[in-house]
């Protein structure tokens, strides 16, 4: 453990899931680590947050009946407010794509930290899934994690001194389960648009909501070009993709036109 770099972890998947105690002991190796993380599974639940949360202690740090941007507010302002950064994860399941990122409760936990100009980095597995063994009761061993834990570990030991934050202000990590001895590679990437959910009436009062990437993703049927997170992944890189927290605007010239005619045309 560093007694010179201090993180905050928390996630979405809930405080005892096994990604989350990886990333916890390959973290602690190289910093001081407090957990400020879900008492439970607070998946794709986005930025939502509550005005009271409940805390209790656990033998990682802290336990918080809420959501993981609760848990990034109540431990910066509250906690833990001396960190030098934020890592959300381990989650199991991918967050990849444009589309994606604003759902996902790991990913927001990242958002949430960057308003506070704190430094984060969202981590997530993905799975695969196919064969006999649903994606879900996939990755239940620690090792299962090493590609995610060994590249947010380097990231976490040199991103700070390299002057990433200084551009980017979270770094979105997907890594591939791992398979064989070495690491996997990292590539670095831009988020994917590639959209492609559908809704279907079954015409007795049910609409289904389907989103067909992932299984394109399973067959390798996906048209994300290099240089996509989605593609990286796919081809067995760890994903890293360098974001910005706030909406950007730009200069809309017909946008100024329209307002400059407001007055008049409602009078």
């Amino acid at each position: 453990m560093s007694d010179s770099l201090s993180l905050l972890l928390t996630n979405d998947d809930g405080i005892d899931a096994v990604g989350f105690r990886a990333l916890y002991e390959t973290l602690s190796e190289v910093a001081d680590v407090t957990a400020v993380a879900p008492a439970d599974d607070q998946s794709a639940v986005g930025r939502k947050l509550s005005n009271d949360v409940s805390v209790r202690e656990h033998d990682l740090g802290y336990a918080i009946e809420g959501t993981p941007a609760d848990c990034v507010v109540a431990g910066l302002e509250a906690l833990r407010p001396d960190v030098d950064a934020v890592v959300a994860g381990c989650n199991k399941g991918a967050n990849l794509g444009a589309y994606v990122l604003g759902r996902s409760g790991t990913v927001s936990a990242a958002v949430e930290s960057a308003f506070f100009d704190v430094p984060a980095i969202a981590v997530s597995l993905y799975v695969p899934g196919g064969g006999d063994t649903p994606w879900q009761e996939q990755a239940s061993d620690p090792e299962d994690f090493r590609n995610a834990t060994a590249a947010t570990k380097f990231l976490v030991k040199h991103a700070l001194g390299a002057g990433v934050f200084e551009q980017a202000e979270y770094l979105n990590v997907n890594a591939p389960m791992a398979a064989g001895d070495g690491p996997a590679p990292i590539e670095i990437t831009r988020p994917s648009t590639l959209y492609e959910m559908t809704a279907e009436h079954d015409g007795n009062g049910t609409i289904t909501l389907h989103d067909r990437v992932w299984e394109r993703m399973r067959a390798d049927d996906i048209p994300d070009p290099e240089g996509t997170d989605r593609r990286a992944v796919v081809d067995g890189k760890v994903s890293v993709s360098p974001l910005t927290a706030p909406h950007t605007t730009e200069h809309h010239e017909a946008l100024d036109a329209l307002a400059e005619t407001y007055s008049s045309v409602c009078n």
